[in-house]
């Protein structure tokens, strides 16, 4: 009997050591998977530290602002633009006032065939309805820069200082509700500024602007052959002029001759981007 009993607890103890292995081996299989997890845990941590995509969107961000430094002043002494550093100095800059009136797409679309860029001054008065409204959208989403030419093109001299301020910034709060920002030039209705103006201007941070020469409103000019003569072959077309023409039926027939005749004549344009203080 004694015999018999030591052969089953003998044979206990080996099925013991059997499940007590098989035990052993489910553990390390439980334990696998946390390892894996710990590695691929690891190799999130080594691609965030790498960050490759990041360094990317710096380096275009720099090149960005690199682009974007202005190229180009405007001088007050005589309103013509300035080159900055290797700039090009055989340049005119295109500027459409009394926009966006009856004729104001029409000369757009001139300029955006021939990618000429180009600076519309509105009025406000010009933006009354829905549909001027959504024209000058169209300006700005063709690329153009808008400029502010007030509300309703009063001489500034003969208004008090809180008139002249309704003029410029109640045309700043519609251009903005129309395309979602400020525009980024002034410029006075008769090239008449003043000392509050000016400096209403310099607080809004618009750039300050007149113009060099222009002709289109003189009536000996109110066609479109003697306008583009005079706009081309004037004594006043040098390095930098500051063009001033009007959204007016005679400009808009002429501004494709005109164009042409700048071209001929070795002109480049400015871009209104990259003038100083854009």
């Amino acid at each position: 009997m004694i015999h018999k009993r030591w052969m089953t607890l003998a044979a206990m103890l080996i099925l013991l050591a059997a499940c007590s292995g098989e035990s052993n081996e489910t553990s390390v299989e439980e334990k696998e998977p946390a390892v894996d997890q710990t590695a691929n845990k690891e190799e999130t941590e080594e691609g965030g530290k790498t960050a490759e995509p990041k360094e990317e969107e710096k380096e275009q961000k720099v090149k960005e602002v690199e682009v974007a430094e202005p190229q180009y002043r405007i001088n007050s002494a005589n309103w013509s633009v300035q080159p900055i550093a290797d700039a090009a100095e055989k340049v005119v800059l295109v500027t459409i006032d009394d926009a966006p009136d009856k004729h104001a797409m029409e000369m757009a679309e001139t300029l955006k065939n021939q990618e000429i860029p180009a600076i519309f001054f509105v009025n406000g008065h010009f933006l009354d309805t829905d549909e001027e409204k959504q024209q000058l959208k169209q300006l700005h989403e063709m690329g153009f820069a808008i400029g502010n030419h007030t509300n309703s093109h009063p001489n500034l001299r003969d208004l008090t200082e809180q008139q002249q301020k309704e003029e410029i910034l109640q045309l700043n709060e519609t251009i903005e509700g129309i395309i979602g920002e400020k525009p980024k030039f002034f410029r006075a209705p008769h090239g008449a500024n003043t000392d509050f103006s000016k400096q209403l201007v310099q607080e809004q941070e618009m750039v300050l602007m007149n113009w060099t020469y222009g002709y289109d409103w003189e009536q000996q000019y109110r066609d479109a052959q003697s306008l583009t003569d005079i706009m081309v072959n004037t004594e006043y077309l040098n390095n930098g002029a500051n063009l001033l023409m009007h959204d007016r039926e005679w400009t808009s027939e002429a501004l494709p001759g005109i164009i042409e005749g700048l071209k001929d004549k070795g002109y480049g344009f400015v871009d209104p981007a990259a003038i100083e203080g854009i």
